[in-house]
């Protein structure tokens, strides 16, 4: 069952709590590098737990994490990471912060490579899955393979965020994402 249906079958709390994310945020492209790393951060906190949880945190994940910004984060200390851990807004998983963290140490290194996370990633578009997630899996930390395909699929790299039959389908199709390319 894809998400777009999912959500047909959801109580009425829950679909509140999706709908925004699936209307307009799920596999449209993002163009801002702090956004494509909110994007990473929150799929590698959804590993193991619901994307509930994770939509419900959201707000305390843009606060405990400086809204993502990716200079910020990199510059995080060890007093840094303990407030993260101590933080119920948040997961607090020692892995799953530490990855935030270090992550946002490799997107810099990138940006000062290639000018920016978004131009890194369409510099190696386009790739299946399988050389996605080798690649994710060489350069960033707690990125296994489904957490890869959901981020990728979630920003337009990869397709399947939406079924063809979903009304959003045609509204992402408008915004070009990088998988259709050469459609």
């Amino acid at each position: 069952m894809s998400y777009c249906t999912a959500i047909d079958f959801m109580t009425a709390d829950r679909k509140a709590l999706h709908k925004a994310y699936h209307d307009h945020l799920y596999g449209f492209p993002i163009h801002d590098d702090d956004e494509l790393f909110c994007r990473l951060v929150l799929e590698i906190n959804q590993a193991g737990l619901s994307w509930d949880t994770i939509l419900k945190k959201e707000a305390g994940f843009r606060k405990a994490y400086d809204n993502f910004s990716i200079a910020s984060v990199a510059a995080y200390t060890d007093a840094d990471r303990e407030r993260l851990l101590a933080d119920a807004g948040i997961i607090r998983n020692r892995l799953k912060v530490n990855a935030a963290i270090e992550n946002a140490r490799t997107i810099l290194e990138l940006q000062k490579e290639h000018g920016s996370f978004e131009n890194w990633l369409e510099l190696h578009h386009p790739k299946t899955k399988e050389e996605w997630v080798k690649l994710f899996k060489k350069t960033f930390r707690f990125t296994g393979g489904e957490i890869v395909n959901e981020f990728l699929m979630s920003i337009g790299y990869l397709p399947g965020a939406h079924a063809p039959d979903c009304p959003v389908f045609e509204k992402v199709l408008e915004k070009k994402p990088l998988w259709t390319a050469g459609r």
